[in-house]
C-alpha cells in the first residue's frame, strides 16, 4: 500500500509515526478489526434493553457488554475511533504514492539500458532487412494503431551527439497501455476513505460531538415527549441523525427518538407525520407480503400538506429527511377480557382495557395488577407433520438428504396456517414481579382432532412460553371445561358422580364389588382434585395419583393398579361432566369419539391446572385494533459519499482485476543497411494473455518468435537508468 519512500522531516518520531500510518500491515490490522467488530454486531442482538441482555447473559457479561458497547458496536466510541484511524491511514497512502503514480503515468522509461533488455521474461531478438531509422518508424505506427502511447528516442552517434567508445547508438522505442491499472489503485483506495467518512458522517459522531461539546444530554425519564426539557433536544439543523418515529392511526408525531446506551435524545423534524391507515397484506397463508403506511406530511414551517405513501423498501424523502417504513406496533387497541376462574373461591368477570395501559384487580380482593402487554390479530404457526419431529438417529441417510442438496429444500414438511387472534398481558404482584401470559382467542386443532385453546405463561422473556389446552366444547367455547373444573371442587358433586359411575359399572349379581369401588372412585377422584392429600402434600392432578401409588401399592402391581385407577379417574370424570351439564340445563354427552377426545383432553387439562400460577384466566373476548406504524426517520449527508465510494470501488477493482499494465521496449542497433532488433515487455502479472499478446506481436514487429524464458535462477533483475 505503500512505498519504501522515507517522508522528509526534521523529526525522526513524527516520521516514524507517519510511516507506520501509512504502512499496509497497519491499514490490515484496522480492517481486521473492523471485521471482528462486524461479526459481533452480526452475532449480538444490538440495541435490545438492558434486561434482555441480563436474562440471556447474565448480570456479568451484560455489565461487561455495556461496558465495551457490544450491545451497540458500530455507534461504540472504539468503532469510531478505528474508521477515523483507517481513515488517515488510507489518505495517508494515498498522499504518498499518488505523486509517484503519477510520474509512473507520464513517464515512457525510454531510458533503460539496452543491455537490460536481456533480463526480461519476456524477450525476442531478429535482424530486420531495414534500418534502424524506417523500422523504428515503421513499429511507431503499428503499436498507435493498436492503441499504445509511443515514444522515440535516438541515442550515441545516430543522433549526432559523441559517444563514448562503450556507448551504443541506434534507435528506442518505447510503449506503454493499460495505465487504467494505476487509477484503479487509487479509486479502490480514494473508495475506502469515502466509505469510511461516510459512515462516520451517518453514525453517531455528530450526535456524540453534540453530547459532548454541545451540553445534549440523554433522556432517562417517563412521560410525554411535550415535557422533556431542551438539554434533551436535538435542534433543527442537526446534519445527521437516525430515529424512529411511533404514529398511531388517526394520530400525528414529529419529535423522533434516537435511542442511546443509557437513555434517549428527541430529534425535532421540520414537519410532523400523520398516519391515516395502516395496510398489512398476506399470503395465503397467512404470512405477510407487505407493510404500508398513507400518510400526510405537515410542514411546520409553511402548514403545506402532502399526501403520501411509505412501504418497505420504498421510502418518502422530504426536506432531505427519509422516511422508512421500519416496523408496526400497537397503536392502543381496545380490549375486552373475559376473567375464567382457576382457583377455588374465585368468581368470573369482564374486564375492558386499552394496550399499553394496566389496571388494578381489586374486584376479587386481589393485589395483582394486570397490564394489557399485546394484540396479535394474525399468527401463524406451523402445522407440518414433520414440525418439531426430530428424524430418527439411525436413519443417518435419511437425515442427511433432508438437510443436503438445494438451499430451499426445507428439512420437513410445513403447513403455515393462521390460528387467529391472541392477547399477552401481564399480572404483577406487590412485590412488583410480573409474569407473562399469551391466550389466543380462538380454540386450535393441533393434530389430534380435539380443538383446544392455548393458553400461554412463562416467567420471564428469555424462557419460552408453557401452553395450558383446554378442550373446546360443542359450542366451541371453554364453558364446558370450565363447568367441570368447578364440578370437580364441589365435593357434593364428586360424591353424586362416583355413585353414579359406582352403579353404572357395578354388576348386578356382585353386589359386594359396589362399596370398595366407591371407595376407591372417591379416593382417587380427591386425588385428582387434590382434596384428598395427607399432611405436606400440595397440588392435585395425576402427579399425585402417582405419588400415592408409589406410596401405597407394591412395584409388581403398579402397572395393573395404574391401568384400574385411569379407567376409574376416566369414568368418574365423565360422570361429573354429565352433572355439570344436568346442573346447567343442556343435555347429556353422547357417547362418541367427539366426546371421548373432549374427555381425554378435559383429564390432561384438568391436571395441569392445579399448577397453574395464576388464580384467573383471561381470554380474550372482543377488540378494536388500533395500529401504529414505525417509521425510521434518517438525515444522512453520508449517503451520496458512500455511494461515489461504491462507484470507486467498483471501478478500481475491475481496473485493477482485468486491466494489466504493459510495457514494451524496442531496441534497434544499426548494421549497415539492416538493423538487429531486441525487444521486451514487461506486465504487472503474468498471464497465458500476457504469453499471447507478446507472441504475436514479436511477430508482427520483429517476424520472429519469442525466445524461452530463462530458468528463474538465471534471471537477474533490470535495471532502468539513462545509457552512458
Amino acid at each position: 500500500m505503500s512505498d519504501q519512500r522515507r517522508i522528509p522531516s526534521a523529526s525522526r518520531a513524527l516520521r516514524t509515526g507517519v510511516e507506520l500510518l501509512s504502512s499496509m500491515r497497519f491499514a490490515i490490522s484496522l480492517l481486521a478489526l473492523i471485521c471482528i467488530a462486524s461479526v459481533i454486531g452480526t452475532v449480538l442482538k444490538q440495541h435490545e434493553p438492558a434486561v434482555n441482555y441480563v436474562n440471556q447473559f447474565g448480570p456479568f457479561w451484560a455489565a461487561l457488554f455495556a461496558a465495551l458497547g457490544l450491545n451497540a458496536v458500530y455507534s461504540a466510541w472504539w468503532f469510531l475511533l478505528i474508521l477515523a484511524f483507517l481513515v488517515l491511514s488510507t489518505s495517508l497512502c494515498i498522499a504518498r504514492n499518488t505523486p509517484k503514480i503519477f510520474v509512473d503515468l507520464r513517464a515512457y522509461k525510454e531510458n533503460i539500458r539496452a543491455q537490460s533488455l536481456q533480463a526480461f521474461h519476456h524477450k525476442a531478438q531478429a535482424e530486420l532487412p531495414e534500418s534502424a531509422q524506417a523500422a523504428a518508424r515503421r513499429m511507431s505506427t503499428l503499436l498507435a494503431g493498436a492503441g499504445w502511447k509511443v515514444r522515440l528516442q535516438q541515442r550515441g552517434s545516430a543522433a549526432g551527439l559523441d559517444a563514448s567508445p562503450d556507448a551504443s547508438s541506434g534507435w528506442m522505442v518505447a510503449a506503454k497501455a493499460g495505465a487504467a491499472n494505476k487509477l484503479g489503485y487509487l479509486a479502490a483506495h480514494s473508495a475506502i476513505v469515502l466509505v469510511c467518512l461516510g459512515g462516520l458522517l451517518d453514525g453517531e459522531l455528530i450526535v456524540r460531538a453534540q453530547m459532548l461539546l454541545g451540553g445534549k444530554t440523554p433522556y432517562q425519564g417517563g412521560g410525554l415527549i411535550a415535557d422533556v426539557g431542551p438539554e434533551h433536544r436535538l435542534s433543527l439543523r442537526n446534519p445527521s441523525f437516525r430515529g424512529n418515529l411511533l404514529v398511531a392511526e388517526g394520530t400525528q408525531s414529529g419529535t423522533a427518538v434516537l435511542s442511546q446506551p443509557d437513555g434517549v435524545l428527541l430529534q425535532e423534524l421540520p414537519f410532523a407525520i400523520e398516519l391515516k391507515k395502516f395496510i398489512v397484506e398476506h399470503y395465503s397463508t397467512g404470512m405477510p407480503k407487505l407493510f404500508a403506511s398513507e400518510i400526510v406530511i405537515h410542514d411546520k414551517a409553511t402548514g403545506a400538506t402532502l399526501p403520501a405513501r411509505v412501504e418497505v423498501n420504498h421510502p418518502v424523502s422530504y426536506q432531505g429527511i427519509e422516511i422508512y417504513q421500519a416496523s408496526f406496533d400497537d397503536g392502543g387497541s381496545q380490549l375486552t377480557l373475559h376473567a375464567l376462574p382457576m382457583a377455588a373461591g374465585a368468581q368470573s368477570f369482564e374486564v375492558q382495557g386499552v394496550v399499553g395501559q394496566a389496571m388494578p384487580l381489586a374486584r376479587q380482593g386481589s393485589d395483582l395488577t394486570l397490564e394489557f402487554t399485546a394484540l396479535r390479530t394474525i399468527n401463524v404457526e406451523n402445522f407440518g407433520a414433520a414440525a418439531g419431529e426430530d428424524q430418527p438417529a439411525s436413519d443417518l441417510r435419511a437425515s442427511l438428504q433432508a438437510r443436503l442438496g438445494a438451499a430451499n429444500k426445507a428439512a420437513g414438511n410445513k403447513e403455515l396456517r393462521n390460528v387467529g387472534p391472541s392477547v399477552g398481558y401481564k399480572l404483577r404482584d406487590a412485590a412488583g414481579q410480573a409474569r407473562e401470559f399469551h391466550n389466543y382467542m380462538l380454540p386450535v386443532d393441533t393434530g389430534d382432532g380435539v380443538p383446544v385453546f392455548l393458553l400461554g405463561v412463562r416467567e420471564a422473556p428469555s424462557q419460552p412460553l408453557r401452553y395450558l389446552r383446554i378442550p373446546a366444547d360443542e359450542q366451541g367455547g371453554m364453558d364446558g371445561f370450565m363447568r367441570l373444573k368447578a364440578a370437580l371442587a364441589d365435593p357434593n358433586a364428586r360424591a353424586q358422580a362416583v355413585q353414579r359411575y359406582v352403579a353404572q359399572a357395578t354388576d348386578a349379581a356382585r353386589p359386594d364389588l359396589a362399596e370398595p369401588l366407591q371407595q376407591s372412585a372417591a379416593r382417587v377422584l380427591a386425588l385428582f382434585a387434590g382434596t384428598g392429600m395427607a399432611q405436606g402434600q400440595s397440588g392435585g392432578g395425576l402427579q399425585l395419583v402417582s405419588d400415592f401409588m408409589q406410596t401405597h401399592v407394591p412395584e409388581a402391581e403398579r402397572e395393573k393398579a395404574s391401568q384400574v385407577l385411569v379407567r376409574i379417574l376416566s369414568g368418574s370424570l365423565f360422570e361429573l361432566a354429565q352433572l355439570s351439564r344436568q346442573r346447567a340445563g343442556l343435555p347429556p354427552l353422547v357417547q362418541d369419539e367427539a366426546t371421548r377426545g373432549f374427555m381425554t383432553q378435559a383429564l390432561f387439562a384438568l391436571s395441569d391446572a392445579q399448577i397453574y400460577p395464576a388464580p384467573m384466566v383471561f381470554a380474550l373476548k372482543d377488540f378494536t385494533q388500533v395500529q401504529a406504524s414505525v417509521f425510521q426517520v434518517a438525515r444522512a449527508p453520508g449517503k451520496s459519499i458512500v455511494y461515489l465510494g461504491c462507484a470507486l470501488l467498483i471501478l478500481g477493482i475491475f481496473a485493477m482485476l482485468y486491466v494489466r499494465e504493459r510495457r514494451i521496449w524496442v531496441w534497434l542497433a544499426p548494421q549497415g543497411e539492416r538493423s538487429l532488433a531486441t525487444m521486451a515487455l514487461s506486465t504487472n502479472r503474468r498471464t497465458i494473455d500476457g504469453d499471447q499478446e507478446f507472441a504475436r506481436l514479436a511477430q508482427q514487429l520483429l517476424g520472429a518468435k519469442p525466445q524461452e524464458p530463462q530458468e528463474p535462477g538465471e534471471s537477474r533483475q533490470p535495471h532502468e537508468g539513462k545509457h552512458p
